[in-house]
């Protein structure tokens, strides 16, 4: 009976999409749902942007082994994100009418750029991706008994076809049905393991002390594992096509930055429910908690609870993922096919072409992110790994590019080579920093200094660019 539901709940979600999908005219519907999103569309959507596996599954895992200090990367740095790109971001990104983000660094610095830039915008989603055909392949192996690289290569062609046909369009508005039906499920599955663990407050009592210590110990290196964990998510998915394509979206610039807001809110309060609910499993059932705890939660479902709370919590988490995923692919398939195959093509082509360019991209990464997943199964460590990527390259040039008029290309470019050249040394080097910090710092400098000793050298063609840029800029006290 769970199988049958699950498969009819899924079918209603792909059903859904599709229908959003004849929405879908040209590319810019495709990747931006002809930037009208409304604000809970629009809120829904960002909200949903990590909302899946890494927080329900990834989070939780991570809470039960390390408590609160060990889950500062997401919800929290999640949200910090969201709550940063409205204020500082997703203005002048908005007035600059871009389509990817990729786009941004051909507006600002140039072709040679946006080629580099896309080089490391659309690659760090693999790992990403990954993390959710990971997710999705633990659910199918829970509730079908399939083995669990058959179960992500089962998800992994779902998905595929679903995000194939659907669009921004499609993705936008399943996440906003499947945003309210996982909030439902999560409260439904906390109030049940409350009662069943005596009430909030027995369970609150009866964790140990450490599990609420938010703030690292006193000593040095602590406090920089405390900020860099921070940074991953806080300041790396800021230089994101996922974030950047579900803001840019909205149907006005007001629109972008209220649905930031309201979607950091959504996402520190709700995202709470998961690491209360797997503090509930360790207390009422420590024997699975102390098993795989990636697999604790789904476990615990599926042996303890009613089939209508099984339906209800396997049904919506298992969509959510799905629209999370859909979106995770869409992305750096458009930034592919829009900054780096059609500029090296040296033709025009017509927006159906780029429609269909960016759907075989669609193909490329889900083939490529499907075998990463059937080698690695952490999920909490995938989608680290892909913002880290572009906290070390991309961070400083979106930033500076956008607030300092001498941000240079060839600043630019030493920032993102730079930044990842250093990324790499420190990971093979036995070093107790944390290897985004000195690789952050270093592009950071390189982006400056290099814009200092370059400066930019303007052509005549390039002022409509600077002057688009400028334009761009909020001013001070600007609402």
């Amino acid at each position: 009976m769970l199988i049958l539901s699950i498969i009819a709940y899924l079918v209603l979600t792909v059903l859904a999409g599709y229908w959003a999908s004849r929405r879908v005219k040209n590319s810019r519907d495709f990747m931006l749902a002809g930037k009208s999103l409304p604000l809970f569309l629009s809120s829904s959507a960002l909200f949903a942007t990590w909302f899946g596996s890494e927080t329900v599954f990834g989070a939780s895992s991570e809470f039960l082994q390390g408590g609160v200090s060990a889950v500062i990367e997401d919800p929290f740095g999640a949200a910090l994100c969201l709550l940063l790109f409205g204020l500082f971001f997703a203005r002048p990104l908005y007035r600059m009418g871009l389509l990817t983000l990729g786009d941004y660094f051909k507006v600002r610095y140039g072709r040679t750029t946006e080629l580099v830039a896309t080089v490391f915008l659309a690659p760090p989603y693999v790992g990403y991706i990954a993390a959710q055909l990971v997710a999705m392949g633990l659910i199918l192996n829970v509730v079908t008994g399939l083995a669990l690289l058959t179960s992500i290569v089962v998800s992994a062609a779902v998905v595929t076809v679903y995000t194939y046909i659907g669009g921004m369009w499609a993705v936008s508005i399943t996440d906003f049905i499947q945003t309210i039906i996982i909030i439902l499920g999560l409260l439904v599955l906390a109030v049940v393991l409350a009662v069943k663990a005596g009430g909030v407050g027995q369970v609150m009592e009866n964790a140990a002390p450490s599990t609420f210590r938010f703030f690292p110990s006193a000593e040095f290196k602590d406090w920089v594992a405390w900020l860099a964990a921070w940074s991953v998510l806080g300041l790396g998915s800021i230089p994101s096509q996922d974030v950047f394509q579900r803001a840019m979206s909205s149907a006005s610039e007001k629109i972008a930055v209220r649905s930031c807001y309201v979607a950091a809110v959504m996402y520190l309060t709700i995202a709470m429910l998961p690491l209360f609910i797997s503090l509930c499993i360790a207390q009422l059932y420590p024997d699975q908690a102390n098993d795989d705890t990636q697999m604790a939660l789904p476990n615990m479902v599926l042996h303890h609870l009613s089939l209508p709370v099984q339906i209800l919590f396997f049904g919506s988490l298992l969509s959510a993922i799905m629209s999370t995923t859909s979106s995770a692919i869409l992305a750096p398939a458009a930034v592919f096919s829009e900054n780096l195959i059609r500029p090296l093509l040296k033709r025009s082509i017509t927006d159906r072409q780029l429609l269909v360019l960016t759907r075989l991209s669609i193909l490329l990464f889900s083939i490529v992110a499907t075998v990463m997943a059937c080698m690695r199964s952490n999920i909490y460590e995938l989608v680290a790994e892909s913002s880290i990527l572009s906290l070390v390259s991309l961070f400083a040039p979106l930033t500076i590019g956008l607030y300092w008029k001498g941000a240079s290309r060839v600043g630019a470019l030493a920032s993102m080579v730079l930044g990842m050249v250093t990324w790499i040394i420190f990971e093979f080097s036995d070093t107790w920093w944390p290897s985004l910090v000195p690789a952050t710092a270093v592009s950071i400098a390189a982006m400056v200094v290099g814009s200092y000793w370059w400066p930019e050298r303007y052509r005549k063609d390039d002022q409509d660019r600077t002057q688009s840029i400028e334009s761009a800029i909020p001013l001070r006290g600007e609402k």
